[in-house]
C-alpha cells in the first residue's frame, strides 16, 4: 500500500514497538497466524486430516503473501480474508487447498488476530507505564522534603512538597497499569463463531475445535460470540485514553512550572534541545508538547470505540470499520505519550532554589491559611478568615508583609496569646510528606504485580 498520509509526529516520536504490533506485516502474519492454528485444531479435534493441516500451516508463511495484491484484493471485497484464503490456497495442491479458512468467517479470523494484537499492545502499554512510574517514583522519593507552592486555580494555594505533587501522578500511573493488566484477559478472547454467531458449520466440533484455537494461540475461549458485542475492544480504549490523559496532564504541569515567570521544572538540557529557529534564548518543552498532542488524539481515537459499539444485528454495517482505524491509532498514540512522558519524567530538572523564591512572593500571602489557623483558636475561624482576608487585601496593596499586617489588627490580648506570628512554609505541609510516601509504597506493590 502506498500514498500513505504523512504525520509529522508520527515521524519525530513514534514508539517502533506499537507502530510494529500494528504494522501492515504484523496484522496480515496474526491473521496468518489464526488460519494456522485454525486449521491443527481442526485436526487435533478430527475435522481435518493432519497432513491437511500440516499443508495448511506450511502455506500460511508471510513471506509467501503478495501484500499488494492482497490489498488490491481487498478493496474489491472489502475485506482482506477472501483473497488472503485464496492466496494460501493457491500454495496448496488440490485437497488441502478446499481446507483452509474450513467453516469460519472473515471476522472470525480478524477478530481473533485483533485479540492477539491487543495482548501485545497491552503488554507493551504496561511496559512503558512501568518505565513511567518508576520515574515519578525516583523523583517523588528524591523530593519528598522539596518544598515548593501548591497552586490552586493557577494561583499560590499553601505550601507542599514536589514529591508531595508527583506523588499524585504515581498514584495515577499505579491505577492504570493495574487496570491494563484487568484489561489484558479480557481483551485477549477467541472468536469462532462461524456466519451468523451459531458456528453452524463446523457441527457438533465447534465448541471443541474454538477451545482448541484458544489454547493454541495462548487465548481465552467463549460460549458467547463477539461479533458485534464491543464492549471489550472499547475497555481497552478507555484504559488507554485514561493512561493517555495522565501523560497530558503531567505534560501540561512540566509546561506551566518551565515557565519564564515560574521557573521551577525543565526539560533535559542538550544543544539546540528546544531551540527556536529565530528566538536564540528559547528551550522549549518539546517533549511535553508533543505529549499533549498525542494524548489529546488519543483520547478522541478511544471516544470512536464507542460509537463502534452501535452494531446492530449479528455483523455491523460500518460500525467495525470504525475499529480499523481508531484501535491501531488509539495504541500507537498512547504508547507514544507515555514513552515521551517517562523520559521526561526520567531526565526532569527540577530548581528547589527557584521554589524557595516563588514562596516568598506576594509578600506571604502563600501563608494566609496557616494564619487565619493559628488566629481560630482564639477568635473563631469566620472571624479569623475576615481579619486575614482583609490584611491580605491591605498588604497586597501596599506591597507589605502579611503577618505584619495582620498583627497591627490583632487585639492586643490576642496578640499576646498568640505569640510571634512567624509563619515558615516548611512547617506547615501537613500531610506531603507522608503522601510521598504512600505513593511510592503504593508504586513498589503495583511494581511487584500487586493491585492499586
Amino acid at each position: 500500500m502506498r500514498g500513505h498520509a504523512f504525520r509529522l509526529l508520527s515521524a519525530l516520536y513514534h514508539d517502533e514497538p506499537m507502530l510494529a504490533i500494528w504494522s501492515p506485516e504484523e496484522t496480515v502474519a496474526a491473521w496468518l497466524r489464526v488460519e494456522s492454528e485454525l486449521a491443527q485444531a481442526q485436526a487435533e479435534t478430527g475435522l481435518l486430516r493432519q497432513d491437511d493441516a500440516d499443508a495448511i500451516s506450511a502455506a500460511c508463511r508471510p513471506e509467501l503473501i503478495d501484500l499488494d495484491r492482497l490489498w488490491e484484493g481487498a478493496r474489491t471485497v472489502g475485506y482482506p480474508i477472501l483473497p488472503l484464503v485464496r492466496q494460501i490456497a493457491g500454495h496448496l495442491p488440490p485437497g488441502p487447498d478446499g481446507r483452509v479458512h474450513y467453516g469460519a468467517t472473515t471476522q472470525d479470523i480478524m477478530d481473533t488476530g485483533l485479540a492477539l494484537q491487543l495482548v501485545r499492545s497491552c503488554d507493551r502499554l504496561i511496559e512503558l507505564a512501568l518505565e513511567f512510574g518508576d520515574a515519578l517514583a525516583a523523583l517523588t522519593g528524591d523530593h519528598a522534603e522539596v518544598v515548593v507552592a501548591a497552586r490552586t486555580h493557577a494561583q499560590q494555594a499553601v505550601p507542599t512538597t514536589f514529591g508531595a505533587k508527583t506523588a499524585v501522578f504515581l498514584g495515577e500511573v499505579a491505577r492504570e497499569v493495574a487496570e491494563l493488566r484487568r484489561v489484558r484477559p479480557s481483551v485477549g478472547v477467541v472468536s469462532l463463531f462461524g456466519a451468523g454467531g451459531t458456528n453452524a458449520a463446523m457441527g457438533e466440533d465447534a465448541a471443541r475445535v474454538r477451545a482448541a484455537l484458544a489454547r493454541r494461540l495462548g487465548l481465552a475461549d467463549t460460549d458467547v460470540p463477539w461479533h458485534v458485542a464491543r464492549d471489550r475492544v472499547a475497555r481497552f480504549g478507555q484504559a488507554c485514553s485514561l493512561l493517555a490523559a495522565t501523560c497530558v496532564r503531567f505534560a501540561r504541569e512540566v509546561v506551566d512550572l518551565s515557565r519564564t515567570e515560574i521557573g521551577e521544572v525543565g526539560e533535559e538540557d542538550g544543544h539546540h534541545r528546544g531551540a527556536s529557529s529565530t528566538m536564540p534564548q528559547k528551550v522549549n518543552p518539546i517533549s511535553s508538547e508533543s505529549v499533549i498532542g498525542y494524548g489529546v488524539a488519543a483520547s478522541g481515537s478511544a471516544a470512536l470505540l464507542a460509537r463502534a459499539m452501535e452494531a446492530g444485528h449479528e455483523r455491523s454495517a460500518g460500525e467495525w470499520q470504525i475499529e480499523w482505524l481508531a484501535v491501531p491509532q488509539l495504541a500507537e498514540y498512547t504508547a507514544a505519550a507515555v514513552r515521551l512522558s517517562a523520559g521526561t519524567a526520567g531526565s526532569l530538572r527540577v530548581f528547589p532554589e527557584r521554589m524557595r523564591a516563588n514562596l516568598a512572593l506576594d509578600g506571604g500571602l502563600l501563608m494566609s491559611e496557616a494564619l487565619m489557623m493559628r488566629l481560630a483558636p482564639a477568635l473563631g475561624r469566620e472571624r479569623a478568615h475576615d481579619l486575614v482576608y482583609a490584611a491580605a487585601a491591605r498588604a497586597r496593596a501596599e506591597g507589605a508583609d502579611l503577618v505584619g499586617v495582620c498583627a497591627r489588627d490583632l487585639p492586643e490580648d490576642v496578640r499576646e496569646e498568640i505569640g510571634p506570628l512567624l509563619l515558615d512554609p516548611a512547617a506547615y505541609l501537613g500531610e506531603a510528606m507522608s503522601v510521598a510516601s504512600s505513593a511510592v509504597r503504593e508504586w513498589k506493590t503495583v511494581r511487584n504485580g500487586g493491585g492499586a
